[in-house]
């Protein structure tokens, strides 16, 4: 998958930056000027998730793990307001004591466990091999790209379970568990119900 979010980001005139998340996670950072509101940069990334999907079938916006499988899930939601994520080189509070740790693009390829990232690990790679991140402030991008593949398909997903329900997000109620007669053609809960 990383080398498809790459090969993305350079199609729509981008570069991006990956970091392990210190867990499981990979995180994309992409600088962009600051002149777009949260909900833009939130259907941004739901439009490169969108995107991936078509390129790699092992990739999925589903927000539902029941819909997802082994596929990995591109968290839109992480560019919603309020949203934390863990800081480039913060330690982690798990065994092992692993660090979210910026990575080059070829090393993200072949790195089979970033749990070899730690607070041990980490320190001595930065002095020897520099910060991969180095030139990630030398450029900023605009998301106008992003957008236009948003508005070629405007369709809202789910927000965080914290936010208030939002126009035109579908139910917020795990498949399986959905009762069609108790929501509205909008995906609201009919009340009573």
């Amino acid at each position: 998958m990383a080398g498809v979010a790459r090969e993305l980001l350079a199609d729509l005139g981008m570069t991006g930056y990956a970091k392990t998340s210190g867990n499981r996670g990979i995180h994309v950072y992409v600088r962009i000027s600051p002149e777009w509101e949260f909900g833009a940069v939130r259907h941004a990334a739901i439009a490169f998730g969108r995107e991936l999907e078509k390129r790699d079938d092992g990739v999925t916006t589903a927000r539902w793990k029941e819909e997802r499988g082994e596929r990995i899930f591109v968290d839109f939601n992480q560019n919603t307001r309020d949203r934390t994520i863990a800081s480039a080189y913060s330690l982690r509070p798990l065994p092992g004591a692993p660090v979210s740790t910026p990575v080059s693009w070829d090393e993200l390829a072949t790195l089979t466990s970033p749990a070899g990232l730690n607070l041990f690990t980490v320190p001595s790679r930065l002095a020897s091999d520099g910060d991969p991140w180095e030139t990630i402030d030398d450029e900023h991008f605009s998301l106008q790209p992003l957008l236009d593949l948003w508005d070629a398909n405007p369709v809202e997903l789910n927000y965080p379970p914290d936010h208030p329900k939002m126009p035109g997000e579908p139910p917020r109620v795990q498949p399986s568990k959905k009762v069609a007669a108790h929501w509205d053609e909008d995906g609201n809960r009919i009340e009573g119900t």
